[in-house]
């Protein structure tokens, strides 16, 4: 061991590397295992945008942009946001491009904490926000939402802001939620955003699933609370494109300058050739998603259907790609052992609900972003195994 690692930052010392990776890693050494795990679509890129990438390869474009991102992809991201969910946004100064929705996250709490601030963190949730709260010396408030549907309360958001008011810089918002699937609609948001406005704190609105809300059309906080949201966004989910590393941060210009100060001394750009297939995504594939969110919506149905056979009861997904199942009672309640002899038995590798904070354990995630064959594998394999095991513990 260096001897320097005792000089390490106190904040990275403590935090422990992803667990949800670490599971995935682990259980996909064994063999035949279905893998309902990491949240990717499982379609390609559509060939449009590919072949954008190719021309801007082709034509030299291997240089360094505007730290912002270029600004024909901030023009066709604001038109895509303007038309899809009545955001109005100047490409020039409230739009910056970021790798990925995950650097958004990074970039915005950096630029906003300061040590021994709170944020206010409904839960259950992606679960980079707490390690990137932690790493910037401020504190998670959760505010754990399981019993009430999912859905963060005004109420509660009310008592928790009360609570911490000296302290609280800004309240997380993810919806359509990973991973519950649950989203929010405007009354939803109206009421919440009534709470927020009584203080000068953010909302940080991580809406990247947005394109694949299959009841209704999803509303953006940006559309309400305009003033003080900071809305994330991108093309991974949109357009199957995760591995090119393209988000948008979107909020008040004043405050997207000083974010993209961080942004630029910690990327200095976004690849060239990802921006200009980005780019084309926006301009000729703004309804790319919905051909995706169609068979994800039968796939889910699918599944929901079967789970239920087996003893599942899951949250009301509306959104996104996951199934959040309640374990059967009859069933082990500790999500990490259940997910573990589960891959280990019946070969089907799910995400142990404890992950994602607060009121996740006796659940798991399940990742709908997969075959037809293989959810139907999946489907079989967990029907056996809840049969098998509930047998088992009544013996």
């Amino acid at each position: 061991m260096s001897k320097l690692i005792n000089h390490m930052k106190k904040e990275v010392s403590a935090l422990t590397p992803s667990e949800i990776l670490a599971f995935n890693q682990e259980i996909a050494e064994i063999p035949d295992i279905v893998k309902l795990t990491l949240g990717e679509p499982d379609f390609n890129t559509p060939d449009h945008v590919k072949a954008a990438a190719i021309r801007s390869i082709e034509n030299n474009e291997s240089h360094y942009t505007n730290s912002r991102g270029t600004i024909e992809l901030r023009k066709a991201a604001a038109n895509f946001l303007k038309q899809k969910y009545e955001l109005d946004y100047k490409p020039e100064s409230q739009i910056l491009v970021t790798t990925g929705a995950t650097e958004a996250i990074y970039s915005s709490l950096t630029a906003i904490l300061n040590a021994g601030d709170t944020v206010i963190i409904p839960t259950l949730i992606f679960p980079l926000y707490i390690p990137v709260t932690m790493l910037n010396g401020a504190k998670p408030i959760f505010i754990d939402t399981s019993d009430d549907g999912f859905i963060l309360s005004p109420a509660k958001l009310a008592a928790a802001i009360e609570a911490n008011k000296d302290t609280i810089k800004a309240v997380v918002l993810n919806f359509p939620n990973n991973p519950t699937g649950v989203t929010y609609k405007r009354d939803d948001l109206e009421k919440l955003a009534a709470v927020i406005a009584k203080y000068d704190i953010f909302v940080i609105s991580d809406e990247i699933y947005s394109e694949l809300t299959y009841e209704g059309t999803h509303v953006s906080m940006g559309s309400i609370l305009p003033e003080q949201t900071l809305v994330l966004n991108g093309v991974s989910k949109s357009h199957a494109m995760t591995g090119w590393r393209i988000g948008l941060l979107c909020g008040p210009a004043d405050v997207i300058t000083q974010i993209g100060k961080v942004h630029q001394f910690a990327i200095t750009s976004a690849t060239t050739n990802a921006q200009a297939a980005a780019q084309e995504a926006f301009e000729n594939g703004m309804d790319d998603g919905q051909k995706m969110r169609g068979v994800y919506q039968t796939r889910r149905d699918l599944l929901l259907e079967g789970l239920a056979k087996a003893g599942f009861t899951c949250a009301s997904p509306n959104g996104a790609f996951y199934l959040f199942a309640k374990i059967p009672a009859t069933l082990n309640q500790d999500s990490w052992k259940f997910c573990y002899d589960l891959a280990k038995k019946a070969k089907v590798a799910v995400i142990p609900g404890a992950s994602f904070g607060p009121g996740g354990e006796g659940y798991v995630r399940i990742n709908y972003a997969a075959s037809t064959e293989d959810l139907t594998k999946a489907i079989k394999r967990i029907q056996t195994y809840a049969a098998e095991q509930t047998v088992a513990t009544a013996k």
